[in-house]
């Protein structure tokens, strides 16, 4: 006995809940923001993510970009223009401009390109909000933090003198790009956790008044 082939009604009724189901799935993705999204876990994100070549962990890639950008700027800044700006104090001028510019453009539009999540590497940058504010911030941050690195070459030297015996007002240690570039992360990585500690403390004494 042949198969019966389906009535009418029913195909239509089939055509129909597939079209109701498909804009369903299409009104739901049109309307997707933060708010109404399901929390994906950061394993279940990493399983899309490409792992080719050498893996490393989100810290150890901002900690190197960093890293990369400060032992640039001195190489390409400081060392660059010595020949052209002999007198040191404009040199270290331009080096925190610089350095400021590199800070604000590159590097932390590399840490946001590198982030599992779209605010993932927030916690490595001073100033993680884009804008026009954080640019003339960066700059003056990083005078401050240039500040502190010169003085930290200033006690390196006194030391190496005293236990080398060498001449006082020598340097014994020059500024390169590789020293340069660590003193300059250990020094932000520092301001940045005391940023955090202080953001910190404001909000629990906020949540302690209410």
């Amino acid at each position: 006995m042949a198969k019966k082939t389906k009535q009418p009604a029913d195909r239509a009724r089939s055509a129909a809940d597939y079209y109701k189901l498909h804009s369903q799935a299409v009104r739901d993705l049109a309307e997707a923001n933060e708010e109404n999204s399901p929390q994906v876990s950061r394993e279940e994100l990493n399983k899309y993510r490409s792992h080719r070549g050498l893996r490393l962990s989100d810290n150890v890639k901002a900690i190197l970009v960093k890293y990369w950008f400060n032992a640039a700027v001195c190489f390409f800044f400081y060392w660059g223009l010595a020949y052209y700006v002999p007198n040191v104090l404009d040199n270290l001028v331009i080096m925190g401009i610089g350095m400021g510019v590199v800070t604000d453009l590159l590097t932390n539009n590399a840490l946001r390109h590198l982030a599992a999540t779209e605010d993932g590497n927030d916690r490595w940058m001073m100033f993680p909000h884009k804008g026009y504010a954080s640019f003339p911030l960066n700059i003056l941050y990083a005078f401050v933090v240039l500040a502190i690195v010169v003085m930290l070459y200033n006690v390196l030297n006194l030391i190496l003198i005293r236990l080398t015996g060498g001449e006082e007002g020598v340097a014994v240690l020059g500024v390169e790009p590789l020293l340069f570039g660590l003193l300059y992360l250990l020094v932000d990585l520092g301001m940045i956790r005391l940023r955090h500690l202080w953001l910190r403390i404001v909000s629990d004494a906020r949540k302690r008044t209410k």
